[in-house]
């Protein structure tokens, strides 16, 4: 039995009823993207797709699908002896390739024949990406943001986790991205992930938001590492968000960054490397100067430089030109970013949704 995209979309809030979600595309194309709760069943791996596409290019249709249908025959059968000796009776899958032809189709039918209640998804991951392209152009104008505003440093991430422990509803993009938005905000050991696996785990967060109630969010900019807010966000939080500026002196600054930026000290020469994409804004010298202090282990002198010479000017623009109502928005003064700092700030945030 097959769904149709339109049938998902309106039972996506089911899809949990589903025993399994079972992805039945290549290694590689599941490490881009996949539906919630997916498991990677590939009935053909990278290789084996490339020659099947390879002999129907090259040799014929008819002889790629003798190929394939003999790898795929094969692949199945090991998923099942894997996968579904320990299924009970009422196991009900969902199972879905690109675009919902052969290949799920051939499994489906595999596991329909050993008699459970297999439903295939029509169009494929294809219908769902273009269900969730669609849904990020229309979710993000249903929610009313509060947009925490502040210059680097200032503790606005920490700030919307304490929010988040005291039962706020919170859009960390930095977490959605695992980056934390600058040049050097890459997280150690944590790859981002591509844009289209951004793209959906965005969706999800938005979808399970409350419309009812704010929803607390750090100002970004567009590209947060190498992945990209969709406009229809941005648009949304830069002309309709509420901003609170948050502020924190330079010494707490200064701290906050040693305690989040710390790893660095253990790879002196990674933070090297990163700040050379400074150059072309800040000079060749200023740059050299920069590494010198790193790796002289003055982190807290180096760290105190960049945000007054190249974080503090940045952030000052961007804002101006994003946030047209920056100046009238009001001011929440953090001392430290310290946990009773945060929750105090956090109540009084609360206080004023």
């Amino acid at each position: 039995m097959s769904l149709t995209i339109v049938e998902v979309r309106e039972a996506a809030e089911r899809l949990g009823e589903y025993d399994s979600v079972i992805d039945a595309r290549s290694p590689g194309e599941f490490a881009e993207d996949f539906l919630p709760r997916a498991e990677n069943w590939p009935v053909l791996d990278d290789g084996e797709r490339r020659l099947v596409g390879t002999l129907y290019k090259q040799v014929s249709a008819l002889h790629a699908r003798k190929v394939g249908a003999a790898l795929v025959a094969r692949n199945v059968a090991q998923h099942i002896e894997r996968h579904v000796a320990d299924k009970p009776r009422e196991w009900r899958p969902l199972v879905y390739c690109w675009r919902g032809g052969q290949r799920s189709g051939s499994l489906a039918w595999f596991l329909s024949q050993i008699g459970f209640r297999t439903q295939q998804l029509a169009g494929g991951y294809k219908a769902f990406r273009n269900l969730v392209r669609e849904d990020l152009d229309v979710l993000p104008a249903r929610l009313e943001f509060h947009v925490l505003a502040g210059r680097t440093g200032s503790g606005k991430t920490r700030l919307l986790q304490s929010l988040r422990e005291q039962g706020a509803q919170v859009l960390d993009l930095e977490a959605l991205a695992c980056h934390r938005g600058s040049v050097l905000g890459g997280l150690p050991n944590q790859p981002q992930p591509p844009q289209k696996r951004f793209d959906t785990l965005l969706w999800q967060a938005l979808r399970a938001l409350d419309p009812a109630r704010p929803v607390f969010v750090e100002s970004e900019s567009q590209k947060v590492g190498n992945v990209r807010v969709p406009d229809a966000l941005m648009l949304r939080l830069r002309e309709h968000g509420r901003c609170t500026v948050v502020e924190m002196d330079e010494a707490a600054r200064v701290e906050l960054l040693l305690q989040e930026y710390g790893f660095f000290a253990a790879d002196p020469e990674r933070f090297c490397r990163l700040i050379d994409g400074l150059v072309e804004l800040r000079g060749r010298d200023t740059v050299q100067h920069w590494q010198r202090q790193a790796r002289a282990g003055d982190w807290a002198g180096v760290f105190a430089e960049m945000m007054r010479e190249h974080y503090d000017p940045l952030y000052l623009r961007s804002m101006d030109r994003h946030f047209r109502h920056l100046a009238q928005a009001p001011r929440l003064a953090l001392r430290d970013g310290g946990d009773e700092s945060l929750e105090a700030a956090a109540r009084e945030l609360l206080s004023q949704a």
